[in-house]
């Protein structure tokens, strides 16, 4: 499992946040998955193995998806509902 030392939104994806109340719980998934603790957010690749695209839960509904633009630098492109 690849490292993960950044982690950028695009320009959308905090709006989204805020407009869902989800920003102060995206922080908190953000800052575990920067600590480390992988297995604590549910930090995966996506299917099919090999497509570069990840995800990590925000909470038990909502999950950010992004790829890796440089070794080490998560980039989220979209936050979707998992339900």
């Amino acid at each position: 499992m690849p490292e993960v030392l950044a982690v950028v939104e695009y320009k959308d994806v905090t709006p989204y946040l805020k407009a869902r109340g989800l920003l102060k719980q995206y922080l908190k998934a953000k800052a575990i998955l920067l600590s480390g603790d992988q297995a604590r957010v549910y930090f995966k690749e996506r299917q099919p193995q090999g497509s570069g695209v990840w995800s990590f839960r925000i909470n038990k509904q909502f999950r950010a998806l992004g790829c890796f633009r440089k070794p080490g630098e998560l980039a989220i492109s979209e936050i979707y509902n998992h339900q």
